[in-house]
């Protein structure tokens, strides 16, 4: 199965310094703009492609109109709610440099390596102190492999703890000789067990994100490393969060080795980031998962693990 790799420089949605979600210690987290999936429930639909793109936030607009002057395609509409006229949009930013209230943001900013190990090692005290380090997150951060590993070289080399986050979608022998070797933690997102079911939610069926967490498992096995890798199940009430989804995950995790797992409660927070882009919302909730329900859905699937596990001693 064919996946597009990027060789030139990626662009970067966001930094996250002093961040205590995304790995042990203190991490910085660096969000990489470019995803193969189109998951419908994701919370950083910004991340998803790979161009740069323009956020607009109507309640900072004053209606001042520099914006509209300096775009020399006329894709701007001070009549319009969302002001951009988006199939007019070169996206040169221009409207953002002229925007001075910020209600324009450009997303996607470019880093030299250079810069952003530069950047990275600025915490390298905290890292230290905390047991922290950086995490390599996206969209999905394993799409610029070359980038990547550049990157990581320069971080190791000053020993710095780093995790990534993925979906796994990625070619798995680049990945392994590129990136692989650098990693101290790896956040494995699994959504659904079915082929499907995956394509419907996602845009892409999951074999190949089964099958190249089936064989980084073993390689890890196989050459002792000390990598950490933690599977990553994302709460999508009534899209992830069914008895037959979820046992189907844990009976897969168990039988590929995987022996860490965390339950990821469902974020809407992408609801806002769609209407800054211009992109229609979905139908799904557009609150958090309410605490009760979290316990719930968590006593099933402690439930659904326990069961497996005596399954297996018979």
């Amino acid at each position: 199965m064919a996946v597009k790799l990027i060789n030139p420089a990626p662009l970067i949605v966001d930094i996250k310094r002093d961040s205590h979600e995304d790995g042990p210690g203190i991490r910085s987290v660096v969000f990489f703009k470019g995803c193969p999936l189109r998951c419908v429930f994701c919370h950083n639909p910004e991340s998803q492609e790979m161009c740069c793109e323009i956020a607009f936030t109507e309640k900072d607009c004053m209606l001042c109109g520099r914006c509209a002057e300096v775009c020399k395609n006329g894709a701007i509409d001070l009549e319009q709610a969302g002001r951009i006229v988006r199939d007019k949009c070169l996206r040169c930013g221009e409207c953002v440099k002229a925007c001075v209230p910020h209600a324009l943001r450009r997303i996607g900013q470019v880093y030299s390596i250079e810069e952003l190990a530069e950047l990275l090692l600025e915490d390298e005290p905290f890292y230290r102190s905390s047991g922290g380090g950086v995490t390599l997150s996206g969209g999905e951060c394993t799409v610029f492999p070359y980038y990547l590993e550049a990157l990581l070289k320069v971080l190791k080399k000053k020993d710095i703890n780093v995790a990534i986050e993925t979906a796994g979608y990625f070619d798995y022998q680049v990945f392994k000789e590129k990136i692989l070797p650098y990693l101290d933690l790896i956040y494995y997102d699994i959504k659904f067990a079915e082929a499907e079911t995956h394509l419907r939610y996602t845009g892409k069926s999951n074999d190949l994100i089964l099958a190249n967490l089936r064989q980084l498992m073993m390689d890890l096995e196989s050459t002792g490393s000390s990598v950490r890798l933690q599977a990553r199940i994302p709460l999508i009430t009534d899209i992830t969060t069914g008895r037959e989804n979820l046992k189907a995950i844990v009976g897969l995790l168990k039988d590929i080795g995987v022996e860490e797992v965390s339950l990821l409660p469902y974020n809407p927070l992408g609801f806002e980031m769609l209407a800054k882009i211009g992109r229609e919302p979905t139908t799904l909730p557009t609150g958090f998962m309410k605490p009760e329900d979290e316990k719930e859905i968590f006593s099933l699937f402690k439930a659904i693990l326990d069961q497996t596990y005596r399954e297996q001693e018979f």
